[in-house]
C-alpha cells in the first residue's frame, strides 16, 4: 500500500470513515488477501491517528472484513466465492418476509424512500453502499419481528465489502434504483405481494454479478 497520498478523511466520525477508506483498498486491492494491515503506515496515509483507526480496523473485523490476531495485529481476508453465495441466499428469504409482516408503508414513508433512491441513482462508491442500505433498512422499518430486523441487520454489515464493489460501478447504481422504483411502485399500487417478489428479485439479482466479479479478481 502506497502512503505518498495522504486521504482527508471526514472529522466527525473519524472511525466509520476510516473503516470505510480501508474497505476501500481492500476491495481494490491495495490491501491484499493475507496482508497484514500496518497500522502506523495506514495511520499516516488516511491523516489520521491510531485511536480512530484501531475502532475502524474492529469495525471491519466485527463484519469479516479483517481478522484480528492476538499480539500481531489484524490481516485482510479475502473475498470469495463461497462465503458470497451464502450470504447472498439469505436475503432474498429475510426482507420479503419483513416487508410482507410490516405491510403497505405508509404515503410518508413511501416518499420518504423515493427520495432515497433518487439519491442512490446519483451516488457511487460507499455512498450509494450507504444509501442502499437505509433505503433497505427504511422499507422495512414497520416491521413489528425486531429479531427478523435483526438478522436483516447482521447480513447487511457482512455484505458491505461486496457491496462496495457492485455499487462502485454506476451501471449496477442505476439498476438497484430501477428495482427499487418498481418495489415502490407496488407499494404505491397498494399491491403488497408484488412488491414481496419486487423486492426478492432485487435480493437475488446482485449475487451473479458479484460472484463473476469475485472469480475474476482471484484470477488476476
Amino acid at each position: 500500500m502506497s502512503s505518498a497520498t495522504v486521504l482527508r478523511l471526514d472529522r466527525a466520525n473519524l472511525s466509520e470513515t476510516a473503516a470505510d477508506a480501508v474497505r476501500e483498498m481492500i476491495v481494490d486491492g491495495r490491501l491484499a488477501p493475507g496482508e497484514r494491515v500496518n497500522e502506523v503506515r495506514l495511520a499516516a496515509a488516511l491523516g489520521v491517528s491510531r485511536t480512530p483507526l484501531r475502532e475502524g480496523l474492529r469495525l471491519l473485523a466485527a463484519e469479516g472484513a479483517l481478522e484480528a490476531a492476538a499480539h500481531y495485529g489484524f490481516f485482510v481476508r479475502a473475498l470469495t466465492v463461497e462465503e458470497l453465495e451464502q450470504l447472498y441466499a439469505i436475503r432474498p428469504i429475510l426482507d420479503p418476509e419483513a416487508l410482507r409482516v410490516a405491510g403497505v408503508p405508509s404515503p410518508k414513508r413511501i416518499a420518504r424512500l423515493d427520495k432515497l433512491n433518487r439519491a442512490l441513482a446519483r451516488a457511487k462508491g460507499a455512498a450509494a453502499v450507504a444509501l442502499d442500505d437505509e433505503w433497505h433498512l427504511e422499507l422495512l422499518r414497520d416491521c413489528p419481528n425486531k429479531v427478523l430486523i435483526g438478522l436483516i441487520e447482521s447480513i447487511i454489515f457482512r455484505t458491505r465489502r461486496y457491496e462496495i464493489a457492485l455499487l462502485r460501478e454506476s451501471g449496477n447504481v442505476t439498476r438497484a434504483a430501477e428495482e427499487h422504483g418498481r418495489v415502490l411502485a407496488a407499494l404505491a399500487g397498494g399491491d403488497l405481494a408484488g412488491a414481496c417478489a419486487a423486492l426478492k428479485r432485487n435480493m437475488e439479482s446482485a449475487a451473479p454479478i458479484l460472484s463473476d466479479w469475485v472469480t475474476k479478481r482471484g484470477a488476476n
